[in-house]
């Protein structure tokens, strides 16, 4: 045997080149180890594991969800279907899918409206970019719902990008000091857009909605919206992560469904990194709702709010929550009311309480959800923009903070409502305690129809010509 070990000699042996194996190879050329010293004794704690197999048949998941037409049969069965290959996943051991569940990516991929419990793993791609998309209620009392839309739409912030300098909120201390305490967030970038996403919403389906109680008439303020940039890059770096203990675990799994095991270093430190994001995301909306407080000078009588795009955890299982609602108490440590659950802006936001079921696994839908994509709605819409939104918001203040109209953010892009509360009542899936009547919401709007970009390639466009 050579005086030396060397990294090509590991190989030789079968062992995977990594950290280890600078800090191995010293050991064992100091201790001069040899033979089964060095192999068996040794060696044998750095030897790779056989790959994990997937599920040879799906784990059974809970089907709390039915087609009401024929639309939404095509729609249900491309959920059920990526959930069976999704429920192959090795560390999946339960799962449920909600009324407005709806597919999210290729076959495999958890749908919108989905839920996967798994023992001992975070699964980033089941929790999606929109780390924490959430909705936060605050009840203003008596107040006009016009001058609380007013001062919302002056304080909030809808689009790409962040604040400006001059208008940005202070950023808690308490709350810088967690993302500079943790590897994955502490670097200057996402310090930067942490502190300049704050009091923003993005665009898409978030929003910004105001409505009187049906119980007590009272004026309530409810925004949606995620994590914005913060999120989407310790999303990136998460996936990152899985991939790298993907192709060493489990080389089967599918790339969406990769895995950080908790049970490792990086998988504390990403469940830590997730609390904080969770942490920013909630000042996020408190900001908002505080600044409308602070300019209209009124007091908040109330307020509550529920994550529904997350990960929760119970003991050694990790319930994934892609879209679903949770109604268990134990799932939110923060608890303070009921969960809110909306529809589209010209129903009502149910407030809703509820229990775990074997079916539910302690969770209720977070909307209406889609039949069909944005693209397909917009191409089945004839007539103007302008007569199609005055059509679907009669009767309602509706602004896109972009002054650029999206019908595929009005009331007919999404599942009929109705049906929707229907099903959560046949499926046990919460109790409707209270409705936010509306009155008027602020959503993007088609930012991009008027984007910087577009404009200056139209514009060498006609240059061109």
């Amino acid at each position: 045997m050579k005086t030396k070990i060397t990294g090509h000699d590991l190989i030789a042996l079968g062992y995977k080149q990594g950290k280890w194996m600078k800090e191995a190879i010293a050991h064992i050329n100091e201790n001069k180890l040899q033979g089964e010293a060095m192999t068996t004794k040794y060696l044998e704690q750095f030897k790779m594991p056989d790959p994990i197999a997937l599920h040879r048949n799906p784990i059974e998941f809970s089907i709390n969800i039915k087609a009401e037409n024929e639309m939404e049969e095509d729609n249900v069965s491309k959920v059920i279907n990526s959930m069976q290959t999704l429920m192959k996943t090795p560390t999946l051991v339960d799962g449920a899918i909600m009324p407005d569940a709806c597919p999210a990516g290729p076959d495999g991929t958890i749908p919108v409206g989905g839920v996967a419990v798994a023992k001992n793993a975070i699964h980033p791609g089941m929790h999606s970019a929109d780390i924490c998309c959430s909705v936060m209620l605050t009840d203003f009392g008596k107040t006009d719902p016009k001058a609380i839309l007013d001062a919302a739409h002056a304080n909030t912030h809808f689009g790409p990008g962040g604040r400006d300098r001059n208008s940005q909120f202070r950023f808690p201390k308490e709350l810088l000091e967690a993302f500079e305490d943790n590897v994955l967030l502490n670097d200057k970038e996402m310090i930067k857009i942490a502190r300049s996403h704050l009091g923003t919403q993005g665009d898409g389906n978030h929003f910004l909605f105001i409505g009187t109680s049906k119980n007590t008439g009272n004026t309530m303020m409810v925004t949606h919206h995620g994590s914005r940039g913060p999120g989407a890059k310790l999303y990136n770096k998460g996936m990152k992560i899985a991939e790298r203990f993907r192709r060493d675990l489990s080389p089967e799994t599918k790339k969406q469904n990769a895995w950080i095991p908790f049970d490792t270093e990086e998988g504390k430190n990403y469940w830590d990194a997730l609390q904080t994001i969770r942490d920013w995301t909630k000042t996020n909306h408190e900001v908002l709702h505080n600044s409308v407080a602070e300019t209209l000078g009124i007091d908040i009588e109330n307020r509550y709010w529920n994550e529904h795009n997350f990960v929760f955890k119970d003991g050694d299982l990790f319930y994934h929550a892609k879209g679903a609602t949770p109604l268990d108490a134990k799932f939110m440590p923060d608890i303070t009311g009921p969960r809110l659950i909306p529809l589209n802006m010209s129903e009502p936001v149910l407030i809703v309480e509820g229990s775990t079921t074997k079916t539910n696994l302690g969770f209720a839908p977070h909307g209406a959800g889609r039949n069909v994509s944005r693209t397909q709605h917009r191409k089945s819409k004839t007539g103007s923009v302008m007569q199609i939104f005055k059509e679907e918001t009669r009767g309602l203040d509706v602004r896109f903070f972009s002054k650029e109209i999206d019908i595929t953010e009005l009331p007919s892009a999404y599942k009929n409502a109705k049906a929707v509360r229907a099903q959560m009542d046949e499926f046990g899936l919460g109790n409707v305690i209270d409705e936010v009547m509306p009155y008027g919401c602020i959503m993007a709007g088609d930012w991009q129809k008027n984007a910087p970009w577009k404009k200056r390639r139209e514009k060498r466009k006609r240059d061109r010509r």
